[in-house]
C-alpha cells in the first residue's frame, strides 16, 4: 500500500468517529500538558537559581587562603601539613592576577567598625556596623538593579553605599522586619544621600626600626593608630550585594579606597604570635570570566600551595538536587500521559469492532497484515501528534498563566517578580517525541488484533 493512500484512509477513519477520537487526542494533550508543565517548572526553577547566584559574582570566584590557616597556634605539625607554609600576601596577589583566565584578584575587607552620623534635626550619634570592600566589578550584581542614588564614582573616592535597613537605623526609624530587604521611601533616602558619615577605625603603621630599648616580648611588627574618614553617602540598596554569603556587612566602600587607608583587618594579628611575616591577607577573591574556568583556575593556584574554596564544588550538589527534582516532575508527569494511552488503547479497539467487514474486504482484496497493522500506527501516531501539539500549546499557556499569577502576588507582597517557569525548545521535541512513541506502544495490541482478523469471519460480520 503506497504511503499516500495509507495517510489519506487513516484520515478518513479518524473524520469518521470525531467525537470519539478528539476526546481520545484531547487526553494525549492534557498528559503532555502535565509532562511539559512539571518539567518547565523544574527548569525554572534551576535556571532562577543559577541566575541568582551568577550575577551575585559567586560562581565566577574563587576564595583563596593559607595553608597556615589550617595549623592552629601552638599544635605540633602533622603529616598531613606542610612544614613550610607560603604566605598570602603581596607577592602571591601578583602571581593569581598572571594567570590565565583571571579577571582581578582582591582581598576581602571585612571588619566591624564604629561610624557617627547626624540625622537631620539630631545630634550626632554612634553605631555599629559591618564594614566590607566592593570591587566595580560589583556593580554588576542584581543587588544594584534598584540602587537608591549612584554607584561609587571611582575606585578611590571616599564615598559609601549602605543597606536600606542601616538607613533607618541612622535615621532612628523603628525596625520592622517586614521592610528589612525593602528600598527606603524617597523622602528617607533624600534624607541620607549626599550626608557624610564618618568612618573611625584603626590604621596599621610599621614600625621601620625598634627601639633598642624595647622589651623582648614585644614582637609586633606594626603600631595600631586611631583614625577618622568621612564617606559620602552615594547610595542605597535593599539586600547585599554579597547575598549576605561572607557575613551580614552594612556598609560598603570601593576596595580601593578601603585598601589605601591600611585598616587593621583579623588577620593582621596574627603577626602577634607570628612575627617577621609582614603584611598579609586571610581570603584573596580570584575572579574568572566565566564559572567554566573555575576548575582550572583553581587547580593552578592549589599547586602554588594555597587552598581553595568556590561556590561551583558546592553547587554540584545543588545540580545533583534538580537533577532527581527533574527526573521526579517527569515521573508524574508521565502517569497522564500513560493514561491517555489507555484511552488510544480502547478508541483503536472500538474501531476494529466497528470496521471488521472493512478490513475483512482490504484483506479478501489482497492487503497483507502488515498493511493493516500500517493503518492502525498510522492513526495512533496521529493522534500522539496532535495530542503532542496541543500539550505543548497547553503546557506552555499554563506556565505562564501560573507565572503570572504568582508575580502579581509577589508584588503585592513587596517581593521582586522572578520567571520561574520556563520552556527549552529541547522540551518541546523530547515531549512531541515522547507523545508520538507513546501512542504508537499504544496502538501495538489493537494493530496485532486488527492484523490477526479472520477475513471470512470479519465479511460475516454485520
Amino acid at each position: 500500500m503506497k504511503s499516500y493512500d495509507l495517510l489519506e484512509l487513516a484520515g478518513r477513519n479518524l473524520r469518521e468517529a470525531v467525537l470519539r477520537n478528539s476526546l481520545t487526542t484531547l487526553g494525549i494533550g492534557v498528559g503532555v500538558a502535565s509532562l511539559v508543565a512539571m518539567l518547565s517548572l523544574g527548569v525554572g526553577l534551576q535556571k532562577l537559581a543559577t541566575r541568582q547566584l551568577g550575577r551575585s559574582g559567586l560562581f565566577d570566584s574563587i576564595f583563596v587562603s593559607s595553608a597556615q590557616g589550617f595549623r592552629g597556634v601552638g599544635r605540633p605539625q602533622t603529616s598531613q601539613v606542610p612544614a613550610t607554609f607560603k604566605p598570602l600576601d603581596d607577592n602571591a596577589r601578583k602571581t593569581f592576577q598572571h594567570l590565565p583566565n583571571v579577571v582581578e584578584v582582591y582581598p576581602d575587607i571585612r571588619l566591624p567598625a564604629e561610624f557617627r552620623f547626624a540625622a537631620p534635626g539630631k545630634p550626632q550619634e554612634s553605631y555599629l556596623a559591618l564594614l566590607a570592600a566592593l570591587p566595580a566589578s560589583a556593580r554588576k550584581s542584581e543587588a544594584f538593579d534598584e540602587l537608591q542614588g549612584s554607584f561609587f564614582s571611582s575606585p578611590n573616592a571616599p564615598e559609601t553605599v549602605i543597606l536600606a535597613d542601616f538607613g533607618r537605623e541612622l535615621l532612628g526609624l523603628p525596625f520592622d522586619a517586614k521592610k528589612a530587604d525593602q528600598k527606603l521611601t524617597n523622602d528617607e533616602a533624600k534624607q541620607l544621600l549626599g550626608k557624610e558619615i564618618t568612618l573611625r577605625f584603626k590604621e596599621r603603621q610599621s614600625n621601620a626600626v625598634k627601639a633598642e630599648t624595647s622589651q623582648p616580648e614585644d614582637t609586633m611588627n606594626f603600631s595600631v593608630v586611631g583614625k577618622e574618614q568621612k564617606l559620602k553617602i552615594v547610595g542605597i540598596v535593599s539586600t547585599e550585594p554579597n547575598g549576605g554569603t561572607r557575613g551580614n556587612a552594612r556598609i560598603f566602600m570601593p576596595i580601593e579606597f578601603a585598601e589605601s587607608l591600611n585598616m587593621v583587618l583579623p588577620s593582621d594579628f596574627r603577626n602577634l604570635v607570628r612575627p617577621g611575616e609582614g603584611k598579609s591577607y586571610s581570603v584573596l577573591i580570584v575572579r574568572v570570566p566565566k564559572s567554566k574556568d573555575v576548575a582550572g583556575v583553581e587547580d593552578a593556584i592549589k599547586k602554588e600551595g594555597f587552598s581553595t574554596f568556590s561556590i561551583v564544588d558546592a553547587s554540584k550538589g545543588i545540580a545533583r538536587f534538580f537533577t532527581f527534582l527533574d527526573l521526579f516532575l517527569g515521573i508524574f508527569g508521565s502517569l497522564a500521559l500513560a493514561v491517555a494511552s489507555l484511552g488510544i488503547i480502547n478508541t483503536l479497539v472500538m474501531a476494529i469492532l466497528e470496521r471488521r467487514r472493512e478490513i475483512g474486504i482490504m484483506k479478501a482484496i489482497g492487503a497483507s497484515d502488515g498493511d493493516v497493522k500500517k493503518i492502525f500506527f498510522v492513526e495512533a501516531g496521529a493522534m500522539g501528534m496532535l495530542g503532542g501539539v496541543l500539550g505543548v500549546a497547553l503546557g506552555w499557556t499554563i506556565g505562564k498563566v501560573i507565572n503570572i499569577g504568582t508575580n502579581i502576588y509577589l508584588q503585592r507582597q513587596q517581593i521582586k517578580p522572578e520567571n520561574f517557569w520556563y520552556v527549552p525548545w529541547w522540551l518541546v521535541l523530547a515531549a512531541l517525541v515522547f507523545s508520538i512513541i507513546v501512542s504508537l506502544l499504544a496502538g501495538l495490541y489493537p494493530a496485532a488484533r486488527a492484523a490477526r482478523l479472520d477475513p471470512v469471519e470479519a465479511l460475516r460480520h454485520d
